[in-house]
């Protein structure tokens, strides 16, 4: 078959602009794929950092560091009535259930001490892990429980009367924690703040929100 001229060149012109356009989209894909791979591994790098960050970010306290110096100080150092008291006598009974009274009612700097609200200025907004007992304050059928008070010891807010309120932390657990037991002990983590909260059970002055927990451990 017989082609003029200037036919031949027009369809050479056409392949050779299909052919230019096909090695385009191929290069436009293989760059769509290097975009997309890079996005992957810098997401999965930062995802990895983020968790690493995140374990290392939360230090372990005790109770004690809850408490201001100075506080912490007189509680160390108890007057002499306090120390003539022999533990589990009926005088050590009473001066348990009476002592949070007595604190707003006296001069005494120990009993003072004893239900304080100051709390420890370096702790706000510190990113912590401590042990301690749940108190709820909200749950469902499920013993589920979305807020509750973290304790230092088991009993506190319940059956004895509650500890002072900076050895209180008011925790809002969105997620829930699932709560079989009353005297089963936890480690917190997550954020706190200093904040007085006022609740049937007992006023605290710190909150926190939960980032995780796990039954505790030595």
């Amino acid at each position: 078959m017989y082609c003029e001229p200037h036919m031949i060149h027009h369809i050479m012109m056409v392949s050779g602009f299909n052919c230019a356009r096909e090695q385009v989209l191929k290069a436009i894909r293989q760059l769509f794929g290097y975009v997309i791979l890079v996005a992957f591994l810098c997401g999965s790098a930062h995802s990895l950092a983020e968790a690493v960050t995140t374990d290392q970010a939360f230090e372990t306290i005790e109770w004690t560091d809850l408490i201001p110096p100075e506080v912490l100080e007189i509680l160390l150092n108890p007057p002499q009535y306090i120390t003539e008291i022999e533990d589990g006598s009926v005088e050590d009974q009473i001066s348990g259930q009476i002592q949070n009274s007595l604190a707003a009612a006296s001069d005494d700097e120990y009993q003072q001490a004893l239900a304080s609200t100051e709390v420890n200025a370096a702790m706000d907004g510190a990113m912590v892990r401590i042990p301690g007992f749940v108190v709820p304050l909200e749950f469902d059928d499920q013993n589920i429980v979305t807020q509750f008070l973290l304790v230092p010891y088991f009993g506190a807010c319940l059956h004895m009367p509650p500890p002072p309120p900076n050895q209180i932390i008011m925790v809002e657990a969105p997620g829930g924690i699932t709560l079989d037991e009353l005297y089963t002990p936890f480690w917190i983590t997550g954020r706190i703040t200093t904040a007085i909260s006022e609740t049937g059970a007992g006023t605290s002055a710190y909150s926190m929100k939960l980032h995780d927990f796990e039954l505790y451990t030595e």
